[in-house]
């Protein structure tokens, strides 16, 4: 199923959620903790870091699981968790807190697979994706970022900070780079393929007709909107005050 909803042209279409939700809150809180955990102990990285090799040879397959809560470094983590915090808590008030886990896996999982099948390939960058780990939640992520595409393609967000875009050109421009990157760059195209790799589950999951939202939580999301909405309408804030506030007092 799909919906529309109204076009935003303000960053915090974007970049202001509102308040985290449960699901959010730990997959924050197992990525930071997988994070610390490698720094302290480097060794466990290697046993749950994705290989289709170890995948392959040794059937290492919850690896198809585990590399998603691995990062390279801190600033991975941070831009994974910030793109996390900012297009998965709308879509997780929207579709239910089990709905949303079982996606984000989903995308999760089908970019790990992804990357596996590419490493079976007759080339040379396949033959190094065999043998290479790759780690990260943006799999799972570019998944999220696909399933606001299709919900909220009108919806402008700041690419890079500083150029409005609608949601559905900003995937496309970042599929696209990511598909580049993949076939051209031989170094950094393991990861590549899992961004891609997500894209594609994500998109295929959603068009299918899986999608279901939990009605509950719909309610809820509806109602919380009116009240952000009522909020807005009664606080009408400008700089300098009220605009129609004799006296212009800053709020």
């Amino acid at each position: 199923m799909r919906r529309n909803s109204p076009s935003y042209s303000s960053m915090g279409a974007a970049f202001g959620p509102g308040p985290i939700t449960p699901a959010i809150k730990w997959l924050l809180i197992a990525n930071v903790v997988a994070f610390v955990g490698t720094l302290a102990a480097p060794s466990l990285a290697y046993p749950l870091a994705l290989r289709p090799q170890a995948v392959l040879e040794h059937g290492w397959v919850w690896q198809f699981a585990t590399y998603m809560f691995l990062h390279g470094s801190f600033f991975h983590l941070l831009f994974n968790m910030l793109t996390l915090w900012m297009f998965g808590v709308e879509l997780e008030r929207m579709w239910g807190t089990l709905f949303f886990l079982k996606y984000y896996a989903i995308t999760g999982v089908g970019a790990a697979a992804s990357t596996v099948l590419v490493s079976l390939l007759p080339f040379g960058l396949s033959t190094q994706m065999y043998y290479l780990p790759t780690v990260g939640a943006s799999g799972a992520i570019f998944g999220l970022l696909v399933a606001w595409a299709l919900y909220f393609p009108h919806r402008q967000i700041y690419m890079y900070f500083l150029f409005p875009v609608p949601v559905r050109i900003y995937v496309l421009i970042f599929g696209a780079m990511s598909l580049y990157a993949a076939v051209s760059n031989t170094q950094g195209g393991v990861a590549h393929v899992a961004h891609l790799g997500g894209l594609l589950v994500g998109w295929l999951y959603l068009r299918s007709g899986n999608i279901s939202i939990h009605p509950i939580a719909e309610v809820k999301y509806r109602y919380l909107k009116w009240k952000i909405n009522r909020v807005r309408k009664k606080f009408d804030v400008y700089s300098g005050g009220r605009a129609d506030d004799v006296n212009r007092r800053i709020h």
